[in-house]
Protein backbone atom coordinates (compact mmCIF):
# COMPACT_ATOMS: atom_id res chain seq x y z
CA UNK A 1 0.00 0.00 0.00
CA UNK A 2 1.54 3.48 -1.08
CA UNK A 3 0.59 7.11 -0.21
CA UNK A 4 -0.64 6.99 -3.83
CA UNK A 5 -3.42 4.32 -3.05
CA UNK A 6 -4.55 6.46 -0.44
CA UNK A 7 -4.49 9.98 -1.08
CA UNK A 8 -7.89 10.72 -2.68
CA UNK A 9 -9.07 9.26 0.60
CA UNK A 10 -7.50 11.13 2.52
CA UNK A 11 -8.32 14.28 0.62
CA UNK A 12 -12.23 12.74 1.15
CA UNK A 13 -11.95 12.55 4.74
CA UNK A 14 -10.42 15.88 5.02
CA UNK A 15 -13.30 17.43 3.61
CA UNK A 16 -15.92 16.34 5.59
CA UNK A 17 -14.68 16.33 8.87
CA UNK A 18 -12.87 19.90 8.60
CA UNK A 19 -8.79 20.39 9.26
CA UNK A 20 -7.24 22.81 9.70
CA UNK A 21 -3.55 23.55 8.39
CA UNK A 22 -1.15 24.58 6.43
CA UNK A 23 0.67 23.07 3.36
CA UNK A 24 4.27 22.62 2.85
CA UNK A 25 4.83 21.09 0.22
CA UNK A 26 7.09 18.01 2.63
CA UNK A 27 7.50 14.56 1.43
CA UNK A 28 7.36 13.46 4.86
CA UNK A 29 4.37 15.29 5.76
CA UNK A 30 1.73 15.43 2.48
CA UNK A 31 -0.03 18.29 1.77
CA UNK A 32 -4.06 18.29 2.42
CA UNK A 33 -7.38 19.96 1.91
CA UNK A 34 -7.25 22.35 4.34
CA UNK A 35 -9.34 24.90 6.60
CA UNK A 36 -7.22 27.99 6.59
CA UNK A 37 -4.32 27.54 9.58
CA UNK A 38 -4.84 28.85 13.04
CA UNK A 39 -2.14 31.56 14.32
CA UNK A 40 1.50 30.95 16.05
CA UNK A 41 1.94 33.45 19.13
CA UNK A 42 4.27 35.55 19.43
CA UNK A 43 7.14 33.36 20.58
CA UNK A 44 6.01 30.25 18.30
CA UNK A 45 6.88 32.90 15.60
CA UNK A 46 10.52 33.41 17.27
CA UNK A 47 10.67 30.08 16.95
CA UNK A 48 10.06 29.16 13.54
CA UNK A 49 12.22 32.10 12.60
CA UNK A 50 15.26 31.11 14.62
CA UNK A 51 15.22 27.80 13.34
CA UNK A 52 14.95 28.83 9.45
CA UNK A 53 18.01 30.72 10.29
CA UNK A 54 20.04 28.44 12.80
CA UNK A 55 19.17 24.89 10.65
CA UNK A 56 19.83 24.34 7.41
CA UNK A 57 18.60 20.53 7.10
CA UNK A 58 15.09 20.20 6.87
CA UNK A 59 14.07 21.94 10.68
CA UNK A 60 10.68 23.74 10.07
CA UNK A 61 8.23 24.71 12.26
CA UNK A 62 4.22 24.92 11.37
CA UNK A 63 0.57 25.44 13.32
CA UNK A 64 -0.28 21.67 14.19
CA UNK A 65 -3.09 20.61 11.75
CA UNK A 66 -6.16 19.92 13.64
CA UNK A 67 -9.69 18.50 13.26
CA UNK A 68 -11.40 22.05 13.73
CA UNK A 69 -13.58 24.25 11.31
CA UNK A 70 -11.78 27.78 11.31
CA UNK A 71 -13.78 29.15 7.99
CA UNK A 72 -17.66 28.43 8.28
CA UNK A 73 -19.35 27.34 5.00
CA UNK A 74 -22.06 25.59 3.89
CA UNK A 75 -19.94 22.00 3.57
CA UNK A 76 -20.81 21.84 7.12
CA UNK A 77 -24.29 21.08 8.06
CA UNK A 78 -24.93 21.82 11.22
CA UNK A 79 -21.36 22.65 12.00
CA UNK A 80 -19.94 25.76 13.24
CA UNK A 81 -16.10 27.11 13.09
CA UNK A 82 -14.25 26.75 16.67
CA UNK A 83 -14.78 29.15 19.35
CA UNK A 84 -11.42 28.56 20.75
CA UNK A 85 -13.55 27.71 24.07
CA UNK A 86 -11.96 24.61 25.42
CA UNK A 87 -14.50 22.28 25.17
CA UNK A 88 -13.32 20.02 22.72
CA UNK A 89 -13.39 16.90 25.23
CA UNK A 90 -17.14 17.55 25.37
CA UNK A 91 -17.81 16.68 22.04
CA UNK A 92 -17.83 20.51 20.90
CA UNK A 93 -20.87 22.29 21.52
CA UNK A 94 -20.28 24.21 18.35
CA UNK A 95 -19.53 21.45 15.91
CA UNK A 96 -16.25 22.95 15.17
CA UNK A 97 -14.43 19.89 16.63
CA UNK A 98 -15.33 17.15 14.49
CA UNK A 99 -16.42 14.53 17.04
CA UNK A 100 -19.03 11.55 16.01
CA UNK A 101 -21.51 13.46 18.28
CA UNK A 102 -21.35 16.62 15.64
CA UNK A 103 -20.75 15.12 12.42
CA UNK A 104 -21.17 11.54 11.72
CA UNK A 105 -23.92 10.38 13.47
CA UNK A 106 -26.28 13.04 12.83
CA UNK A 107 -25.23 12.32 9.04
CA UNK A 108 -26.00 8.29 9.70
CA UNK A 109 -29.33 9.63 11.62
CA UNK A 110 -30.31 11.69 8.35
CA UNK A 111 -30.14 8.84 6.29
CA UNK A 112 -32.99 7.17 8.17
CA UNK A 113 -31.40 4.12 8.11
CA UNK A 114 -29.47 4.16 11.26
CA UNK A 115 -30.57 2.49 14.52
CA UNK A 116 -28.02 3.21 17.65
CA UNK A 117 -27.97 0.60 20.27
CA UNK A 118 -25.76 2.28 23.46
CA UNK A 119 -24.40 0.60 25.97
CA UNK A 120 -23.59 -2.82 23.98
CA UNK A 121 -20.34 -4.68 24.81
CA UNK A 122 -19.88 -6.31 21.47
CA UNK A 123 -17.71 -9.43 22.14
CA UNK A 124 -17.97 -11.67 19.70
CA UNK A 125 -18.42 -12.25 16.13
CA UNK A 126 -20.51 -14.85 15.42
CA UNK A 127 -19.62 -17.15 11.96
CA UNK A 128 -21.33 -19.50 10.49
CA UNK A 129 -19.25 -22.78 8.73
CA UNK A 130 -21.81 -23.65 6.37
CA UNK A 131 -21.99 -20.34 4.69
CA UNK A 132 -17.95 -19.30 5.68
CA UNK A 133 -19.50 -15.91 6.66
CA UNK A 134 -20.07 -13.89 9.67
CA UNK A 135 -23.46 -13.43 10.84
CA UNK A 136 -23.69 -10.81 13.16
CA UNK A 137 -22.54 -10.23 16.74
CA UNK A 138 -22.82 -10.62 20.42
CA UNK A 139 -23.29 -8.45 22.64
CA UNK A 140 -23.75 -7.78 26.58
CA UNK A 141 -25.58 -4.64 28.07
CA UNK A 142 -23.13 -3.03 29.93
CA UNK A 143 -25.89 -1.76 32.70
CA UNK A 144 -28.55 -5.01 32.91
CA UNK A 145 -25.42 -8.06 31.46
CA UNK A 146 -28.42 -9.51 29.80
CA UNK A 147 -26.58 -11.24 26.45
CA UNK A 148 -28.07 -10.86 23.03
CA UNK A 149 -27.33 -11.67 19.36
CA UNK A 150 -27.74 -8.89 16.64
CA UNK A 151 -27.86 -10.24 13.26
CA UNK A 152 -26.50 -8.61 9.93
CA UNK A 153 -24.71 -9.83 6.23
CA UNK A 154 -21.79 -7.12 7.28
CA UNK A 155 -19.46 -6.53 9.91
CA UNK A 156 -17.85 -3.54 10.41
CA UNK A 157 -14.67 -3.83 13.38
CA UNK A 158 -13.65 -0.70 14.46
CA UNK A 159 -13.67 -0.52 18.23
CA UNK A 160 -10.23 0.76 18.69
CA UNK A 161 -7.42 -1.48 18.04
CA UNK A 162 -6.64 -4.11 21.12
CA UNK A 163 -10.93 -3.70 21.44
CA UNK A 164 -11.22 -5.03 18.08
CA UNK A 165 -8.41 -7.41 18.91
CA UNK A 166 -9.67 -8.62 21.98
CA UNK A 167 -13.24 -9.20 19.81
CA UNK A 168 -11.46 -11.18 17.36
CA UNK A 169 -9.62 -13.52 19.91
CA UNK A 170 -12.67 -14.70 21.23
CA UNK A 171 -14.64 -14.90 18.06
CA UNK A 172 -13.81 -18.57 17.79
CA UNK A 173 -15.39 -21.74 16.20
CA UNK A 174 -14.48 -24.97 14.62
CA UNK A 175 -13.21 -23.15 11.88
CA UNK A 176 -11.23 -20.84 14.06
CA UNK A 177 -9.96 -22.15 17.57
CA UNK A 178 -7.34 -19.63 18.23
CA UNK A 179 -9.69 -16.51 17.12
CA UNK A 180 -11.20 -15.23 13.96
CA UNK A 181 -8.80 -14.74 10.99
CA UNK A 182 -6.09 -16.18 12.71
CA UNK A 183 -4.92 -18.77 10.63
CA UNK A 184 -1.31 -17.29 10.25
CA UNK A 185 -1.13 -16.73 14.19
CA UNK A 186 -0.81 -13.08 14.08
CA UNK A 187 -4.07 -11.98 15.58
CA UNK A 188 -2.46 -9.88 18.15
CA UNK A 189 1.07 -9.56 17.25
CA UNK A 190 2.89 -6.42 15.88
CA UNK A 191 1.37 -4.09 18.23
CA UNK A 192 3.10 -0.59 18.15
CA UNK A 193 2.48 2.86 19.54
CA UNK A 194 4.28 5.88 19.52
CA UNK A 195 7.06 7.71 21.50
CA UNK A 196 5.53 10.26 24.18
CA UNK A 197 6.27 11.91 27.29
CA UNK A 198 9.85 13.38 26.34
CA UNK A 199 11.13 16.15 24.95
CA UNK A 200 12.54 19.62 26.46
CA UNK A 201 10.86 22.56 28.07
CA UNK A 202 12.36 26.18 28.47
CA UNK A 203 12.17 29.53 29.70
CA UNK A 204 11.51 32.76 27.41
CA UNK A 205 12.72 36.27 27.90
CA UNK A 206 10.49 39.33 26.82
CA UNK A 207 7.40 39.18 24.95
CA UNK A 208 5.93 40.43 28.26
CA UNK A 209 3.58 42.53 27.18
CA UNK A 210 1.90 40.28 24.90
CA UNK A 211 -0.41 38.01 25.17
CA UNK A 212 -2.91 35.34 23.46
CA UNK A 213 -6.83 35.45 22.98
CA UNK A 214 -9.08 32.14 23.48
CA UNK A 215 -7.86 28.69 23.59
CA UNK A 216 -6.37 27.48 20.61
CA UNK A 217 -6.98 23.53 20.62
CA UNK A 218 -3.38 22.78 19.21
CA UNK A 219 0.40 23.58 19.37
CA UNK A 220 3.11 23.97 16.80
CA UNK A 221 4.50 21.11 14.50
CA UNK A 222 7.93 19.94 13.78
CA UNK A 223 8.03 17.24 11.00
CA UNK A 224 10.22 14.94 10.96
CA UNK A 225 13.65 15.85 9.59
CA UNK A 226 15.49 12.82 10.51
CA UNK A 227 16.48 9.38 8.17
CA UNK A 228 14.78 11.57 5.07
CA UNK A 229 17.50 11.39 2.92
CA UNK A 230 21.05 12.79 2.20
CA UNK A 231 22.15 14.83 5.37
CA UNK A 232 19.53 13.70 7.84
CA UNK A 233 20.88 9.95 7.70
CA UNK A 234 21.00 8.76 11.22
CA UNK A 235 23.32 5.50 11.63
CA UNK A 236 21.63 4.89 15.52
CA UNK A 237 18.52 3.90 14.65
CA UNK A 238 15.69 3.50 11.80
CA UNK A 239 12.87 5.61 11.05
CA UNK A 240 12.14 9.06 12.64
CA UNK A 241 9.88 11.60 14.60
CA UNK A 242 8.10 14.78 14.52
CA UNK A 243 7.51 17.43 18.04
CA UNK A 244 4.74 18.61 18.97
CA UNK A 245 4.37 21.49 20.95
CA UNK A 246 3.34 24.81 22.45
CA UNK A 247 4.14 28.12 24.25
CA UNK A 248 2.36 29.79 26.76
CA UNK A 249 2.86 32.41 29.90
CA UNK A 250 3.00 31.16 33.38
CA UNK A 251 -0.23 32.09 35.66
CA UNK A 252 -1.27 33.76 38.41
CA UNK A 253 0.03 30.28 40.94
CA UNK A 254 3.40 32.01 41.25
CA UNK A 255 2.09 34.62 43.65
CA UNK A 256 1.68 32.15 45.77
CA UNK A 257 5.27 32.26 47.38
CA UNK A 258 4.67 36.09 47.35
CA UNK A 259 2.64 35.89 50.66
CA UNK A 260 1.17 39.37 49.34
CA UNK A 261 -2.37 40.43 50.21
CA UNK A 262 -5.15 42.97 49.92
CA UNK A 263 -4.54 45.57 47.10
CA UNK A 264 -1.18 43.93 46.17
CA UNK A 265 -2.57 40.40 45.95
CA UNK A 266 -4.57 41.42 43.51
CA UNK A 267 -2.50 43.21 40.89
CA UNK A 268 0.30 40.65 41.22
CA UNK A 269 -2.75 37.78 40.37
CA UNK A 270 -3.85 39.98 37.87
CA UNK A 271 -0.69 39.86 35.55
CA UNK A 272 -0.08 37.09 33.92
CA UNK A 273 3.45 35.13 34.49
CA UNK A 274 6.64 35.07 32.13
CA UNK A 275 6.20 32.73 28.77
CA UNK A 276 7.29 29.23 28.88
CA UNK A 277 7.67 26.73 25.93
CA UNK A 278 7.81 22.78 25.72
CA UNK A 279 7.73 20.43 23.37
CA UNK A 280 7.61 16.44 23.34
CA UNK A 281 8.36 14.15 21.05
CA UNK A 282 6.11 11.67 18.54
CA UNK A 283 8.53 8.67 17.23
CA UNK A 284 7.89 5.91 14.91
CA UNK A 285 8.04 2.26 16.78
CA UNK A 286 8.96 -0.47 14.93
CA UNK A 287 6.92 -3.73 14.36
CA UNK A 288 7.92 -6.63 16.22
CA UNK A 289 6.09 -10.26 16.30
CA UNK A 290 6.90 -10.77 19.92
CA UNK A 291 5.01 -7.69 21.36
CA UNK A 292 1.63 -9.10 21.36
CA UNK A 293 -1.66 -8.88 23.35
CA UNK A 294 -3.22 -11.90 24.55
CA UNK A 295 -6.26 -12.79 26.65
CA UNK A 296 -5.80 -13.57 30.13
CA UNK A 297 -6.55 -17.11 31.38
CA UNK A 298 -7.38 -15.67 34.96
CA UNK A 299 -8.46 -12.51 35.19
CA UNK A 300 -12.07 -10.85 34.29
CA UNK A 301 -13.94 -7.63 34.07
CA UNK A 302 -17.04 -7.26 35.46
CA UNK A 303 -19.22 -8.16 32.41
CA UNK A 304 -17.22 -11.61 33.23
CA UNK A 305 -15.07 -10.76 29.93
CA UNK A 306 -11.46 -11.91 30.20
CA UNK A 307 -9.25 -8.85 30.22
CA UNK A 308 -5.89 -8.33 27.66
CA UNK A 309 -2.57 -8.69 28.95
CA UNK A 310 0.04 -7.22 27.13
CA UNK A 311 3.98 -8.24 26.38
CA UNK A 312 5.01 -5.26 24.47
CA UNK A 313 8.32 -3.52 25.05
CA UNK A 314 10.62 -0.54 23.09
CA UNK A 315 13.93 -2.59 22.00
CA UNK A 316 16.96 -0.90 21.41
CA UNK A 317 16.08 0.48 17.78
CA UNK A 318 13.30 2.83 19.85
CA UNK A 319 15.41 3.76 23.20
CA UNK A 320 18.09 4.89 20.31
CA UNK A 321 15.54 7.42 19.51
CA UNK A 322 14.40 8.62 22.48
CA UNK A 323 18.16 9.82 23.21
CA UNK A 324 18.44 11.44 19.69
CA UNK A 325 14.77 13.41 20.31
CA UNK A 326 15.73 14.76 23.80
CA UNK A 327 19.57 15.73 22.17
CA UNK A 328 17.73 17.23 19.39
CA UNK A 329 14.78 18.97 21.33
CA UNK A 330 17.54 20.56 23.88
CA UNK A 331 19.67 21.57 20.83
CA UNK A 332 16.47 23.32 19.02
CA UNK A 333 15.75 25.42 22.26
CA UNK A 334 18.91 26.58 23.04
CA UNK A 335 19.37 27.79 19.30
CA UNK A 336 16.29 29.90 19.73
CA UNK A 337 18.52 31.38 22.45
CA UNK A 338 15.90 30.14 25.21
CA UNK A 339 16.93 29.69 28.78
CA UNK A 340 17.01 26.88 31.24
CA UNK A 341 16.40 24.43 28.82
CA UNK A 342 15.82 21.03 30.50
CA UNK A 343 15.08 17.53 28.84
CA UNK A 344 12.76 15.20 30.26
CA UNK A 345 11.52 11.92 29.86
CA UNK A 346 8.65 10.64 31.55
CA UNK A 347 7.33 7.62 29.71
CA UNK A 348 9.99 5.05 29.06
CA UNK A 349 7.07 2.16 28.08
CA UNK A 350 4.92 1.78 25.50
CA UNK A 351 1.06 2.84 26.14
CA UNK A 352 0.83 6.62 26.77
CA UNK A 353 0.77 8.09 23.31
CA UNK A 354 -2.95 6.13 23.24
CA UNK A 355 -1.96 5.32 19.64
CA UNK A 356 -2.43 1.49 19.88
CA UNK A 357 -1.21 0.04 16.51
CA UNK A 358 -1.50 -3.21 15.22
CA UNK A 359 -2.81 -7.30 16.85
CA UNK A 360 -4.59 -7.70 13.33
CA UNK A 361 -1.87 -6.57 10.40
CA UNK A 362 -3.06 -6.00 6.95
CA UNK A 363 -1.17 -8.11 3.69
CA UNK A 364 -1.42 -10.18 0.62
CA UNK A 365 -0.45 -13.39 2.22
CA UNK A 366 -3.18 -14.72 4.82
CA UNK A 367 -0.26 -16.87 6.14
CA UNK A 368 1.46 -14.10 7.27
CA UNK A 369 -1.29 -11.43 8.18
CA UNK A 370 -4.65 -11.00 9.18
CA UNK A 371 -6.83 -8.61 6.90
CA UNK A 372 -6.29 -7.91 3.05
CA UNK A 373 -5.73 -4.73 1.48
CA UNK A 374 -9.30 -4.00 1.15
CA UNK A 375 -9.44 -4.21 4.96
CA UNK A 376 -11.39 -7.84 4.74
CA UNK A 377 -10.34 -10.92 7.13
CA UNK A 378 -8.55 -13.37 5.01
CA UNK A 379 -11.44 -16.00 4.35
CA UNK A 380 -14.28 -14.10 6.54
CA UNK A 381 -15.30 -11.71 3.36
CA UNK A 382 -17.89 -9.71 5.23
CA UNK A 383 -16.00 -8.77 8.20
CA UNK A 384 -14.01 -5.47 7.97
CA UNK A 385 -11.27 -3.89 10.36
CA UNK A 386 -10.40 -0.31 9.95
CA UNK A 387 -9.12 0.82 13.19
CA UNK A 388 -5.63 0.91 14.19
CA UNK A 389 -5.55 -3.02 14.53
CA UNK A 390 -4.86 -3.15 10.38
CA UNK A 391 -1.58 -0.86 10.65
CA UNK A 392 1.62 -2.51 9.57
CA UNK A 393 3.79 0.43 11.01
CA UNK A 394 3.31 3.41 12.72
CA UNK A 395 5.05 6.36 11.09
CA UNK A 396 5.35 9.52 13.56
CA UNK A 397 2.16 11.37 13.05
CA UNK A 398 -1.36 11.10 15.35
CA UNK A 399 -2.72 7.77 12.81
CA UNK A 400 -6.42 8.82 13.28
CA UNK A 401 -6.50 10.24 9.81
CA UNK A 402 -5.65 6.94 8.24
CA UNK A 403 -7.80 5.24 10.26
CA UNK A 404 -10.53 7.20 8.51
CA UNK A 405 -9.06 7.06 5.26
CA UNK A 406 -8.80 3.29 5.31
CA UNK A 407 -12.26 2.95 7.04
CA UNK A 408 -14.13 5.64 4.01
CA UNK A 409 -12.15 3.34 1.64
CA UNK A 410 -13.19 0.09 2.67
CA UNK A 411 -16.82 1.53 3.31
CA UNK A 412 -16.65 2.11 -0.70
CA UNK A 413 -15.07 -1.24 -1.18
CA UNK A 414 -18.39 -3.06 0.76
CA UNK A 415 -20.69 -1.10 -1.12
CA UNK A 416 -19.67 -2.33 -4.18
CA UNK A 417 -19.79 -5.80 -3.25
CA UNK A 418 -22.82 -5.52 -1.73
CA UNK A 419 -24.45 -4.53 -4.78
CA UNK A 420 -22.64 -7.41 -6.87
CA UNK A 421 -24.60 -9.78 -4.38
CA UNK A 422 -21.22 -11.31 -2.84
CA UNK A 423 -22.48 -10.78 0.59
CA UNK A 424 -25.91 -12.31 0.11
Amino acid sequence: MRYEDIAPWYDKVERYIGVSGENLGLKQLPDGKFQPPMTLNCVEEELKKAMVLKFTDNHLLTIGRAAHITENTTDFIGRGSCQYRNRCSRGCPFGGYFSSNSSTLPAAERTGNMTLRPNSIVYEVIYDDATKRATGVKVIDRGTKEKMEFKGKLVFLCASAMASVGILKQSQSKRFPNGMGNDSGELGRNIMDHHLGLGASAKVDGHLDKYYKGRRPNGFYIPRFVNIGGKTKKKEYLRGYGFQGGASRQNWSDSIAEMGYGKNLKEVILKPGSWQIGMSGFGEMLPYRENQVTMSKNKKDQWGLPLLDFQVEFKENEHRMREDIKKEAVAIFKAAGFKNVQPYDRSPEPGWAIHEMGGARMGRDPKTSVTNRNNQIHNVPNVYVTDGAFMTSSSCVNPSLTYMAFTARAAKHEAQQFKMGKFN
